[in-house]
Formats: C-alpha cells, sequence, structure tokens
C-alpha cells in the first residue's frame, strides 16, 4: 500500500504507527493493485489537518491558477476552475505556463505513471508555483512516476545530451523562479526489490541547467526556486556511480563537453530554498547540488594552483577560478530517512546555509564512499544544527560530517552527530580556513577525524567540540597522517571505557602537524593512552557534564537539538570553567547560543557557563599559532639549485619551493630525470646546524617515491661534496635526520640516490629545512 499524505516526523510518539496505519487502512481502497505493497518501511505521522491548501487561497501574483483533477478533470476542458480542471500532467507538461500562474493538483488524488514538466518561467515576483487544491482533510497529491521517464544514457553507455535531467517526476530545464510545495513523489516501478545492476536514474525534483541547450546569448543563471512540505519517497538506482546523481530533490549542470567550452561567471543557480520536506527511502541522495560536465572526469579537466598543487577534474578548483559556484542557497528543517548514499551532498555552491536538517540512516543501500551531509568545492558556507545518526561502519568515509576537497571558508557549528560505526568527521584536504567548532558527537565510534590525502591552504581549527566515545570500540582519534596544521582547542575527549584507553592513532607520526591546545582528556578507566598527545594546558579532569553521557538525548527531533547539547553543559562546580582559551576561530557563540565568553577565559567543550564577568569584545593576546615549531630555519629563503625540474604546472614545481616554509607548495624532478637527482641550498656563509628535516609530498594519487639519499657538505678546502648522512629507509613525511653530530659549511645538498620499487614516477618535495638544536 503506498504511504497516504504523510509529513515530516517532528513528534515521535507510540501513537504515531497507529495514526499512520489507520491513514493507510482509510484509503487503501483507493490504492491501485499494481502498487498494493508498496510502502517504505516507515511511515512518518500524518501532520495536524491543514487550514487549506495553499491553492485555495487567491493567487496573489497576478498570474492566473491551472487546476488538475486526475479523477474528474478533462483535458479538453480549460482548467481555469476546479470544475474545468485538466485530468493529466501530459496536458501540463505540454502547456507554456507565464508568470505568477499556479498548477494546482487536486489534494487526495493520484497521477500514476505520468512524469510533470511544466513549461516556461516565472520572473521576479511572479514564480510559477506547483501546489496543491481542495479537501483540507485530504492527503497531498501523488505523482507515481514509476520509473517512466527518459534514460540519460546512449545505447554506448555515454551520457546523452538530450535526455539528462529529465529523470524526475517533477522536472525542470533551464526554468526559473519556480516554487514547489505540498506534493508527494515517488518514482520506482517495484518498491519491494533493491536495483543493484543496470543503469536507472530516478528523481523526485529534478531541476537542472543544460548548458548545450541554451540559445547563444541566453540568461545560463537561473534564479529563485522554493521547494517545501515535499514528501518524496521510494527513489531507486543501482549500487554504483553511475557519473549522474540522482535523489529526491537534485540541482544538476549538465554539458557535453568539456567545463573549458563554455563561458564563466555563469551554468548556476541562485536563490533557492529547500525546507520542511520529507525524504524516505531514495538513492543517491535526499537532496544534490553538482555539476556534471561530461568530460570533468578527463585529464584535460584537472588543473594547477597559483602554488604549483595539482586538483583532479573532479576537485572541480575551476568552479572557484571561474567563479562557477551556485550561490545564496538555504536548506533547511528538512527530515531524510534510510538513504542509499550520502543524505545532503552538496557541491560547487557559496553562500550556503544548511540547518536543522534530521538523517536517520545513510550509506544504506551504496557500495561506494559518502558522507551524511556535506559541501565540496564549496565556499563561504557553514553546516549548523543538523542531527545525523544511524551511519554505516566504513573503512572510508561513512562519517556524519566531511571537510571536504577544495572548499573555502566553510564551516560546521553546532551539529549533533551520534551513534554513526564509521566515525565522526571525514577530512580530505585542498581546502582553506576548514573549522568544525561546538559540535556534539556521541558514540561515533570508529574514527572521529578520518583521512587526510592532501595537504591545505592554511591551518585547520577544531574547537570546543564534545566528543564521547568507547574506546574498546572506537578505531582511532586519527587513522592517516595529518599533512598540514591542525589546531585542537578546548575540545572534550570523554572515554566511556572503563577497559581501554583512547587509540590515537595508527600510523606513527599522525599527529605530527597537530598542535593540541588547552583541551581535557578524561578516561573513565583511570588510565591514559601513552599515545594521547601532548598538551602541556589540558586537563584530565571529569568534565562534570549536567547529564549522565550514556543518557544522551535522541528521537527528540532535531528543532530540539539543543536539548541535546544542554545535556553536555557543565555544571558550575566543573574544572573545565575558565579552562579554555580564546581564539578568533571560536566564533561569537556556543552551541546553546551562549556569547562568547564569561569570566576568565572560554570554557572547555560545547557549552560556556555564564560564571564570570562577560567579556564583551575577546582579544587574542595569546595565539596558539605561536605555539607551533618556531625554531629557526637555517635555509628558510635561501637559494636552491637542482639537477632537474619538471616542467609542468604552469612552472611552478621549481626547487625555490623547498626553502619557502610553507607545506602546501613542492618541487618535482623531470619524468626523465637520471639519479641521483641533486638539491643544492646556498645558505650564503658557513652555517653549523645538527638537524635537517625532509618532507615529500603526497595526496590521493601520489605516494612517497625516495627510497635511498645522502645529504651532503661541500668541503670549500676541496672543492668537493662529502657525504656526512645516508638512509635507504625513504622519507616520506616529516623526517628529520640527525646524530651526525654538528655540521658547518656555507652549502647543503640533499642527494635523492634512489626510488621506491613499486613507484613509477620521480621524486617530489615539499620542504628541506634546516635547524642547529
Amino acid at each position: 500500500m503506498r504511504p497516504v499524505d504523510t509529513g515530516p516526523p517532528r513528534i515521535r510518539t507510540l501513537y504515531a504507527g497507529f495514526v499512520a496505519l489507520l491513514a493507510a487502512l482509510l484509503v487503501g481502497a483507493l490504492v491501485p493493485v499494481a502498487h498494493a505493497a508498496t510502502a517504505p518501511h516507515h511511515t512518518p505521522a500524518r501532520p495536524a489537518v491543514k487550514a487549506s491548501w495553499p491553492g485555495n487561497l487567491p493567487n496573489t501574483t497576478g498570474g492566473r491558477d491551472y487546476y488538475i483533477d486526475a479523477t474528474l478533470g478533462r483535458d479538453t476542458a480549460a482548467g481555469t476552475s476546479p470544475a474545468t480542471a485538466w485530468r493529466t500532467l501530459a496536458k501540463a507538461t505540454a502547456t507554456t505556463f507565464a508568470p505568477g500562474d499556479r498548477i494546482l493538483l487536486k489534494a487526495g488524488e493520484q497521477w500514476q505513471d505520468q512524469q510533470l514538466w511544466p513549461k516556461g518561467s516565472g520572473s521576479s515576483g511572479k514564480p510559477i508555483t506547483i501546489s496543491a487544491y481542495g479537501d483540507p482533510n485530504a492527503g497531498r497529491p501523488y505523482i507515481a512516476t514509476n520509473g517512466h521517464v527518459p534514460s540519460p544514457f546512449n545505447a554506448d553507455g555515454t551520457k546523452n545530451p538530450a535526455t539528462v535531467g529529465l529523470t524526475g517526476a517533477i522536472v525542470l530545464r533551464n526554468q526559473q523562479y519556480w516554487d514547489i510545495d505540498n506534493v508527494e513523489l515517488s518514482n520506482d516501478d517495484d518498491f519491494a526489490t533493491n536495483i543493484t545492476s543496470g543503469t536507472y536514474v530516478r528523481d523526485g525534483i529534478m531541476v537542472s541547467i543544460n548548458a548545450d541547450l541554451l540559445p547563444s546569448g541566453a540568461d545560463s543563471i537561473m534564479d529563485h526556486f522554493r521547494i517545501s512540505d515535499v514528501f518524496v519517497h521510494n527513489l531507486d538506482g543501482p549500487s554504483y556511480w553511475q557519473k549522474i546523481h540522482y535523489g529526491a530533490v537534485d540541482f544538476q549542470v549538465f554539458g557535453s563537453k568539456n567545463y573549458k567550452s563554455y563561458g564563466t561567471g555563469g551554468y548556476h543557480f541562485k536563490d533557492v530554498r529547500i525546507e520542511n520536506n520529507t525524504f524516505e527511502n531514495v538513492e543517491l541522495h535526499a537532496v544534490q547540488f553538482a555539476f556534471n560536465w561530461f568530460a570533468a572526469d578527463s585529464a584535460d579537466s584537472g588543473q594547477y594552483d597559483e602554488s604549483g598543487k595539482w586538483h583532479e577534474g573532479w576537485e572541480q578548483l575551476w568552479v572557484r577560478t571561474r567563479d562557477l559556484y551556485s550561490r545564496d542557497v538555504y536548506i533547511g528543517h528538512n527530515y531524510a530517512e534510510s538513504i542509499g548514499q550520502g543524505a545532503i551532498q552538496l557541491a560547487d555552491t557559496k553562500n550556503m546555509t544548511v540547518e536543522y536538517n534530521e538523517v536517520n540512516g545513510f550509506l544504506k543501500r551504496y557500495d561506494a564512499v559518502s558522507c551524511a551531509l556535506y559541501l565540496w568545492a564549496g565556499a563561504d558556507s557553514v553546516m549548523q544544527y543538523n542531527e545525523v545518526y544511524d551511519g554505516p561502519n566504513n573503512e572510508y568515509d561513512g562519517t556524519p560530517w566531511d571537510l571536504e576537497y577544495t572548499n573555502f571558508n566553510v564551516t560546521y557549528q553546532f551539529n549533533y552527530s551520534h551513534d554513526n560505526a564509521a566515525g565522526w568527521m571525514a577530512y580530505m584536504g585542498n581546502s582553506s580556513n576548514s573549522v568544525a567548532r561546538y559540535n556534539l558527537s556521541v558514540d561515533d565510534n570508529g574514527v572521529l577525524v578520518k583521512n587526510m590525502l592532501s595537504t591545505n591552504y592554511s591551518p585547520t581549527y577544531f574547537t570546543n567540540n564534545t566528543f564521547v566515545y568507547d574506546g574498546a570500540d572506537l578505531d582511532y582519534v586519527h587513522d592517516e597522517t595529518f599533512l598540514s596544521r591542525v589546531y585542537f582547542l578546548n575540545n572534550v575527549f570523554y572515554n566511556t571505557s572503563t577497559t581501554t584507553a583512547t587509540p590515537w592513532y595508527r600510523r606513527t607520526g599522525a599527529l605530527r602537524q597537530a598542535v593540541f591546545s588547552n583541551n581535557d582528556y578524561y578516561e573513565a578507566g583511570g588510565t591514559h593512552s601513552v599515545q594521547e598527545p601532548a598538551d602541556p594546558r589540558g586537563t584530565r579532569a571529569d568534565p562534570r557534564f549536567v547529564g549522565d553521557p550514556a543518557d544522551h538525548v535522541t528521537g527528540a527531533g532535531v528543532d530540539r537539538i539543543r536539548d541535546a547539547a544542554a545535556h553536555f553543559a557543565l555544571r558550575d562546580d566543573s574544572p573545565l570553567i575558565d579552562a579554555g582559551r580564546y581564539n578568533p576561530h571560536l566564533g561569537t557563540e556556543d552551541f546553546l547560543g551562549t556569547h562568547l565568553y564569561y569570566g576568565d577565559a572560554p570554557d572547555i567543550g560545547i557549552a560556556e557557563s555564564t560564571v564570570g564577568p562577560k567579556v564583551a569584545n575577546p582579544v587574542d593576546d595569546d595565539p596558539v599559532e605561536e605555539e607551533a615549531d618556531n625554531r629557526v630555519d637555517l635555509a628558510l629563503g635561501k637559494p636552491v639549485t637542482a639537477s632537474s625540474t619538471h616542467p609542468g604546472a604552469n612552472g611552478t614545481l621549481t626547487a625555490d619551493k623547498l626553502t619557502d616554509g610553507s607545506l602546501t607548495t613542492r618541487w618535482a624532478a623531470a619524468d626523465d630525470a637520471a639519479y641521483p637527482i641533486t638539491l643544492d641550498i646556498d645558505l650564503g656563509a658557513d652555517t653549523t646546524f645538527d638537524e635537517v628535516y625532509l618532507d615529500e609530498y603526497t595526496d590521493s594519487g601520489t605516494n612517497p617515491r625516495v627510497q635511498t639519499f645522502e645529504l651532503q657538505r661541500w668541503d670549500a678546502g676541496t672543492g668537493r661534496w662529502v657525504t656526512f648522512a645516508s638512509r635507504d629507509t625513504g622519507i616520506g613525511h616529516d623526517l628529520t635526520v640527525s646524530g651526525f653530530g654538528s655540521v658547518t659549511t656555507s652549502r647543503l645538498r640533499v642527494a635523492l640516490t634512489g626510488k621506491i620499487a613499486t613507484e613509477q614516477y620521480t621524486p617530489t618535495m615539499t620542504e628541506i629545512a634546516v635547524y642547529d638544536v
């Protein structure tokens, strides 16, 4: 039996299931036999009776109203009143509507095996609307497209420029100024069977820009979309990546050629609000924003940035450099349950706010990596007050949140995740000013900060988060190696296990670029791990939370997310009050909306106590950034001569990058370089040192490559290079070579004498530093 009118499950009581069952039974006689056993596994509680459907109220935008009644309507009628309603969605699909018009579907009616693709665009202040009219006690009008959409693929498996984007129950293509609300949608021909093979792409609402079909000189920016109070369920597709996103609400830009064939500063969406919707049993996503240039994953689609760092085409740095971001997007107060892949997967967007969304189960049927709610290749955006739970046990991503590739100024704050087996936050790299602050994580017993596959443009800040986990079940705090600076400031690490201390890392040197300050490390078993990071200003005290961590709040609904946070506020006698440290990346308020800060210093954890005087305008007079390695690098800024330099990356892979003090820049040898490859640093005068620091460049596709090397000094008396240290165990990351005593010379040579046998390419390095300890 198909689900009847349903709404977001804001109230979860024992009565909800009874009410939903009763509602389903009352309309059972109206459901077509072919769909008799096809309800999703969960039906949200029926909402309160509406005062009226929007279509029962006057049209205030100056347009004309068109009515569609699946039972009593006639396509030969005028359609301009309930008494002269059309019957089929095909009639509306064949009609071009004018600004201010409304397409009104009769409540309680169904349109089986039909798709709605009305033509035309609204205008500023006069959007075209799809909504409901009729009996307020009837369910939402229901479009059950049942998979009757064109394939976006050609016979040979390539994408079809003519049919991509036409895969929704409701479709809009190269159209703008549309409002869609109060409808129910599904798009699957067999609710009971999970599709695991083939090429099927089915959406609920598919909004696209098709760059190939825009006439010359046409507007390539699609403005103003409102999607609200929509229920989308049962969208199915195969459990593998088809290189086309699909989902309940899907915004995509399509183009059959490489993105470089199109203009700059266009091809994006603007002013979009997606709110108060419910999504259940959908593939791949509940909400999706993306580009889909057909050649975006080719070798020609990658690019080097200004520092010489290579970005694969799928990283989409070109969205930033060509200003192709969608912008001014709000996604809020949506409920997503049992989502096949990532629930709210967002890309290529700036000025985005994503808040008060609840994700109950993600990566349920997809056999590749993703996360619950995240943005990549985005900028200037915030994810806040969201709740995620019931995530998978996944070796790779699978976390609720993700600080993804090519993000600039993206903040995760005031979010609540719990009971996610893969961990808390995926963390990829190639980003700038990533901040995760005042988030609550309970029993995300996988990896708290998962992966780091490339260096960042600037440091990342994890501040005032509260992590409650079972050390016996936790994999690690961090599983890979931080490749560039990360600050952990004012966080609570609360291990509930009485038998197993916190496992901090699995790779030696994993925390090499991490600075820990003013964190609290509580071990319920009383024993601290030998891996616990050095934190001279940290504490090991019981935080004395207001509530018992074992009884954390669940099921309250995302609109009451602060109730969950308040459970982990501090009692007035907590030793964490005033034990933190101010930094501008803390922001201006805590999870509960309390001003930062009161007293002598900020508190540790997600909630600020109001004990002590209010500090109205905090000043950072003791920057944590100064606690990094501040030894004097005697090679900093010195000239470097390489025996071989790679000619690519617009000439940015030069040897001077080795002494510029930045791990985000690099030198690379030419592909045909002969060993030994030498790197000569001119120190300018006799210089004494006893340590040499070396670091290779790696990312998701680049491994360490050096197996053997020698360190040599220039002997001015003999005019020869003299070896004073050698290694055959490689370089990798953060290798400090010492134990050779004290060397004085005016020139230092790093001679790379052999590569790792399994590596094909020549070396690439980020830094050479010299110290006198």
